[in-house]
């Protein structure tokens, strides 16, 4: 078995824009190094001093294990090791050559960091300036998406969101700031891309994601990028991706792990492949309820638009067919392998779904940061607006009040008990009543026997995802009058409340 020898870009010109050569060696890595080098004088030159001996701002790894301190040149090397080449990189550049193109000579110093490189050159960023690409969401992940993108050159880029700018939004999206604060995120994002990049068209679109629309959008754009943070919208985005034809560039972040991968690209699997129908609503928290590491959506988001480049581009290895799995707190990636479902229902040999469909019905979800649709028939709530407890709960229905009707009761002094299940944390931040009884979800199992369960409960977390879960392990401990607030926290402040903060 022959040792594999990873080229750094820097070194590549002088081995013919390899990334990867392979030698048959059993010696040192010092020999492994000098029979590499002797294809080029150049490469020679960069590795080797005048002294014959290593140069020091070269670094050598054999399996990942640095040997510089112990055996340097002199470490034994076998059939099957792999070799890292780390040069010292300085991340500057010359300037590029002056020449004739559809670049105006601003733009061509712009972009001269691009144009120097050999994979991109005059032509790769000419193509960039004549591209475009749809960014579905303007959050945590559309951000970097975004910014990195417009500093690029990409010519036109379309972005999809109806949200305004909250304060707990900052933490981790960067097209904002505290001034913009409650201001339309999309007119935000807008501004902020045009000034990073006034060569490039900003195409905002203040609506929701539908399937009314999706299909004729989609038509527009070259590429689409997936920044979305629900279910509905994300299997919306893949069918509209397959049926148009258009690359999906994905991404999902949840507290310290990130997806990445490209669907529907070149005949590759698409999202439905990989996860054939959505979890049932309330399983899987989003990020306002399981919370999202504040640096993650940087490094996902800058992925995708790293992914978005190449495939405009036409260069190197897209991540079609494999899944990049990015843990931040081990600072690891793993890297699965994707195949197409023959049998998917959209994009395998005999597919289904020809046209769009209800994606909230599919995932029994709302498509936004509100409370979960009904899990059941008989949740007399969706069904009429009105909820009553009945005194026979089934465990597997979760059924609902709204906060209209909360206040109602409240106002009307009725008796029952408001149990929040929230962080107490979150409580210190804004609350429905200040006698409501406070037990965490993760709690909650344990501390059952606390409550009195012949008394009424309305449940209410943030956005209605854990008390729906709490609801759920109230009836099954034999609680049989409980309703779970629609919305949440969340939905009393902006429609009951709103002098109350909100995060």
């Amino acid at each position: 078995m022959p040792v594999t020898v990873h080229i750094p870009t820097p070194l590549r010109p002088f081995l013919g824009d390899q990334d990867t050569v392979t030698l048959e060696s059993e010696g040192s890595i010092g020999e492994l190094l000098r029979e590499l080098a002797s294809s080029s004088t150049e490469l020679q030159e960069h590795l080797f001093g005048e002294d014959g001996a290593l140069r020091n701002f070269v670094n050598v790894y054999v399996n990942e294990e640095d040997i510089r301190y112990q055996n340097g040149e002199d470490t034994a090397i076998k059939s099957g090791d792999t070799v890292s080449i780390v040069p010292s990189i300085a991340g500057g550049a010359p300037d590029a050559p002056a020449a004739a193109s559809s670049l105006t000579p601003e733009e061509l110093a712009r972009y001269s960091r691009h144009i120097i490189m050999p994979n991109v050159g005059r032509e790769g960023q000419e193509r960039l300036k004549s591209s475009s690409v749809l960014l579905i969401g303007a959050g945590g992940l559309g951000s970097p998406l975004g910014l990195y993108l417009a500093a690029a050159g990409v010519g036109r880029i379309g972005m999809v969101e109806f949200d305004t700018v909250d304060a707990s939004n900052l933490q981790r999206q960067i097209l904002y700031g505290t001034s913009q604060v409650g201001q339309s995120k999309l007119k935000t994002a807008t501004a902020r891309m045009s000034d990073l990049n006034p060569h490039i068209a900003i195409e905002p679109v203040e609506e929701p994601l539908t399937s009314a629309n999706a299909l004729e959008l989609f038509a527009k754009y070259d590429v689409v990028a997936d920044g979305t943070d629900n279910f509905p919208t994300r299997y919306l985005v893949n069918d509209a991706c397959v049926l148009t034809g258009k690359a999906n560039v994905y991404g999902s972040i949840f507290r310290f792990e990130g997806q990445v991968s490209v669907f529907n690209y070149e005949g590759g699997p698409c999202y439905r492949c990989l996860y054939s129908e959505p979890p049932p609503p309330g399983l899987v928290p989003n990020c306002a309820e399981g919370g999202v590491f504040g640096v993650l959506p940087g490094v996902i988001g800058s992925m995708q638009a790293n992914e978005v480049i190449k495939v405009l581009l036409g260069i190197g290895e897209v991540a079609s067919e494999r899944l990049i799995m990015y843990d931040a707190l081990k600072l690891r990636t793993r890297e699965l392998k994707l195949r197409k479902n023959p049998e998917c229902v959209v994009c395998g040999s005999h597919p289904t779904v020809t046209e769009l469909i209800d994606y909230e019905a599919f995932c029994g979800m709302p498509a936004n940061d509100a409370a979960p649709a009904s899990t059941g028939a008989n949740d007399h709530a969706a069904q009429n607006g009105h909820a009553t407890w009945n005194g026979a709960a089934d465990p597997t229905v979760v059924r609902e009040i709204s906060v209209e009707e909360l206040k109602s009761k409240i106002d009307a002094n009725d008796d029952f008990v408001l149990l929040d299940v929230r962080e107490p944390w979150e409580a210190e931040i804004n609350h429905v009543a200040e006698d409501a009884e406070l037990i965490p979800l993760g709690e909650l199992g344990d501390r059952l026997g606390e409550l009195d369960a012949s008394r009424r409960y309305v449940v209410h977390c943030k956005v209605g995802v854990r008390s729906a879960k709490a609801v759920q392990i109230m009836q099954a401990g034999g609680f049989n009058d409980v309703l779970n607030l629609a919305g949440g926290v969340k939905a009393w402040v902006e429609e009951i409340h709103p002098d109350q903060q909100d995060y």
